[in-house]
């Protein structure tokens, strides 16, 4: 059966991160979201975790980190996280995050035109885009 949209799902984003730390300064310091857990492998087989967003929101993104990484973080200039703010980016908001350790970046002349571009630590790209969007 087909997911329906009465359905609702809650979306998980889960990549690999090298260093926890800066990449909690980076989505927690520098975008603003809120930790929503955080647990440290104790076990075989286990990993460290950081989950951040927005509380109530629909989405949260999982960084798994720690000494048994399993696969280490190999963005593309495709991996992109779209934010749309459906207005301008706020300057300060682009320095905080250069300041929590992001790097502005290009990702092609659409993005460009629509927003800015943020790679994390890890070099994933954020998008924070002016446009608006909508499912409906």
């Amino acid at each position: 059966m087909p997911l329906s949209p009465a359905l609702d799902p809650h979306v998980r984003i889960a990549r690999p991160s090298r260093d926890l730390a800066a990449a909690e300064r980076f989505w927690v310091g520098g975008v603003g979201l809120d930790v929503l857990w955080r647990s440290t492998a104790d076990g075989p087989g286990e990993h460290d975790l950081l989950m951040v967003g927005l509380p109530g929101a629909g989405w949260h993104l999982e960084l798994v980190g720690g000494e048994r990484l399993a696969a280490d973080p190999t963005p593309t200039a495709e991996d992109l996280l779209v934010l749309y703010l459906d207005g301008p980016v706020d300057d300060e908001l682009v320095r905080e995050l250069e300041r929590a350790g992001g790097t502005r970046v290009s990702a092609g002349p659409y993005w460009d035109r629509w927003g800015v571009t943020v790679a994390d630590p890890d070099g994933y790209r954020l998008v924070l885009s002016t446009r608006g969007w909508s499912n409906d």
